[in-house]
C-alpha cells in the first residue's frame, strides 16, 4: 500500500458502488445511498446518506469523503455544484454508450490506482473489449423500451440504455434525441404516436419503476402485434461490472428471440 493518506470514498451512483468494491476499493468506501444496494453483503455496512436526489449533505459531510462520485443522469445539479464546494475531489462520470465504460475504468485508476486491485481492474477491461467485440446481430429489432408508467415514459436513443442495445442490434424507439441532460432524454408516451405499430418488441424494466407481470396487458394496448416482456432494468442500464454482463445478455435475447409473439400468445 502506497505511503499516501488512503482516501475516503462516497458514492451516490449505485452502478458505481458497485464497481468500487469490484475494483478492491471496498475498504475506502465510507458512504452510499440507499439504491447502492450491490455487492448486498459488502455494503450492508456502509452508511447510507440519503437517495440519489435526496443526498443528506448534513451526514455526508460529518463522513469527511475525501472523494464523491456523481453522475448527471442519477443527481442533482444543485447537489453536485453544492458538494464541489467542499469536497476535495468530486469524481463526475457520465457514459454515453457501453463502450464509455473503458474511460470509467481510467478515471477509477486515475483516481484510485495505488488502491485498486490490478488484476480486477485488468479482468473487467478484458471481459468489457470482448464483450464490445460482438458483432451487432441483424436485423436489428425495434423495441420500445418503458421505465416507467402514469405517463408511459421511454428513453432517447443518444442514453446510454439505448446505445446498449443498439450495440446488440436492439434499435429503440421513438427516434428521439434527448440532450446530455435533462427531462427530454426519458420522453413520455400518449400511446397513440404511429410508429408503434412498427415496434417488434415492448421490454418493461425492473428501474426506475419496478413494472410486474401485471403491468404486461396495459403494455400490450400500446403495439398490439409486439412482444412484451419483462427485463432487467439493472443489467442493462448499470455502468461498471455489469456492462459486459449485459451486452452478452442483449446478444442472447435478440439470438433467442425468434418469431415475433406477444403476451397473449407465449
Amino acid at each position: 500500500m502506497p505511503d499516501l493518506p488512503p482516501p475516503r470514498i462516497a458514492s451516490l451512483v449505485p452502478s458505481l458502488t458497485e464497481l468500487l468494491f469490484a475494483l478492491g476499493l471496498g475498504p475506502w468506501v465510507v458512504a452510499r445511498t440507499g439504491f447502492c444496494i450491490h455487492p448486498a453483503a459488502a455494503v450492508a455496512g456502509v452508511p447510507k446518506v440519503g437517495g440519489t436526489k435526496d443526498v443528506n449533505h448534513a451526514k455526508l459531510h460529518k463522513l469527511a469523503p475525501t472523494h464523491v462520485l456523481v453522475n448527471p443522469d442519477e443527481n442533482r445539479r444543485e447537489d453536485a455544484e453544492a458538494l464541489a464546494i467542499w469536497v476535495p475531489h468530486l469524481l463526475v462520470s457520465h457514459p454515453g454508450g457501453p463502450q464509455d465504460n473503458l474511460d470509467l475504468l481510467d478515471q477509477m485508476a486515475d483516481a484510485f490506482g495505488p488502491w485498486i486491485d490490478a488484476t480486477a481492474l485488468q479482468r473487467l477491461r478484458t471481459d468489457l473489449l470482448e464483450a464490445l467485440a460482438l458483432p451487432a446481430a441483424r436485423p436489428a429489432r425495434r423495441v420500445l423500451y418503458l421505465i416507467w408508467r402514469e405517463p408511459w415514459m421511454t428513453v432517447a436513443r443518444d442514453t446510454y440504455i439505448a446505445r446498449m442495445l443498439a450495440t446488440a442490434g436492439w434499435q429503440t424507439w421513438p427516434d428521439a434525441q434527448g440532450g446530455a441532460t435533462g427531462a427530454a432524454r426519458y420522453p413520455s408516451l400518449q400511446g397513440s404516436e404511429p410508429w408503434l405499430a412498427d415496434v417488434d418488441e415492448i421490454w418493461l424494466s425492473s428501474e426506475p419503476y419496478r413494472f410486474t407481470a401485471a403491468d404486461l396487458p396495459g403494455a400490450q394496448t400500446l403495439a398490439p402485434q409486439a412482444r412484451v416482456r419483462l427485463v432487467d432494468g439493472e443489467l442493462i442500464s448499470w455502468y461498471g461490472p455489469r456492462a459486459a454482463l449485459g451486452l452478452r445478455h442483449l446478444h442472447a435475447m435478440h439470438a433467442q428471440s425468434g418469431p415475433l409473439w406477444n403476451s397473449s400468445n407465449p
